[in-house]
């Protein structure tokens, strides 16, 4: 849906955009879908500088939301947005049918595209995931995001799986979250895959070596500081870009690095704010209160400085 800008000099393709959030789902106090409060969270992040968000990912608590959540979650923010960013989809399970009909069903809502992670538990070998990949990017007409994230899957896409995959015509990106910045430097090199960084920390490191974005967690609560960094690469001012990257370390490392999922950190920062968040689904619990005031105290430095 999203290209590079003629202007920028950063010229990759950005099948999906550049700066794209991993937006959490926002629920009522009771913990049910708030799909008023999700439109407005995905405004807030599109007029903030994301020209593309991942829905029902890791940070969307996919794990716990069900199949008919997911697709209203894409139906509703669709109708917020509109076409003025893309919108991919979580759609990864462990079982490949299953990771089918959601494809299908996320086509159906209205997304742009769909993502697809390891396939979890199991740790199938590699022909097996190539296979479970190709049936998905197969099944439906969307063009298809990898999320390589063996940390929390238990398995790697490895750099020539992903060499194999990538002449798949529907197989077009990877949320890279491998930590293997050699790995991924080697696929880059040799094929035509839009690699998004997929940890906050290698935003800019992996754009400045042909990456064509982010897909960030912390974008869910600075979404503009996010966006700053790609637009200080893109006007070629690779020191303020460093700058802005440095900047963010510290609200990186109290969201990502401090021992609590993002999505536990984003949601107690959005609710500080007074923005569309909600509480978490169990087993995740929510922030407690030193860690509140800890993520508080890294966002407001950032917010001054």
């Amino acid at each position: 849906m999203t290209t590079t800008p003629q202007s920028s000099p950063h010229a990759v393709p950005h099948p999906f955009g550049r700066t794209l959030c991993a937006m959490i789902t926002p629920f009522t106090r009771a913990g049910t879908l708030d799909l008023d409060g999700a439109g407005r969270l995905a405004e807030r992040l599109v007029s903030e500088g994301c020209d593309g968000l991942v829905l029902n990912g890791t940070s969307g608590e996919s794990p716990t939301t069900t199949d008919t959540e997911k697709a209203a979650l894409v139906t509703a923010v669709r109708e917020a947005v509109g076409e003025r960013a893309s919108i991919v989809t979580g759609v990864g399970t462990s079982d490949t049918l299953h990771t089918v009909e959601l494809a299908l069903a996320a086509e159906k809502a209205g997304a742009d595209g769909v993502l697809v992670v390891t396939p979890y538990y199991s740790r199938p070998p590699q022909d097996a995931l190539e296979a479970h990949f190709r049936q998905v990017a197969d099944a439906s007409g969307l063009p298809v995001m990898l999320y390589d994230i063996p940390g929390r899957t238990g398995a790697r896409i490895e750099p020539e799986t992903m060499i194999r995959l990538a002449d798949h015509p529907r197989i077009v990106a990877v949320k890279d979250c491998s930590y293997d910045f050699l790995g991924t430097q080697k696929v880059l090199a040799r094929t035509g895959l839009a690699y998004y960084a997929g940890c906050d920390e290698h935003i800019l490191a992996l754009y400045a070596v042909g990456a064509a974005g982010c897909v960030s967690t912390v974008a869910n609560v600075v979404p503009r500081r996010i966006a700053d960094i790609l637009d200080a690469f893109d006007a070629g001012d690779t020191a303020r870009a460093t700058r802005l990257q440095l900047r963010a370390t510290p609200l990186i490392e109290a969201m990502m690095g401090a021992g609590l999922p993002g999505t536990v950190t984003a949601k107690a920062l959005l609710t500080g704010l007074g923005l569309p968040a909600g509480p978490v689904r169990a087993p995740l619990r929510p922030a407690g209160r030193e860690a509140a005031d800890m993520l508080r105290a890294a966002y407001e430095e950032l917010a001054e400085a």
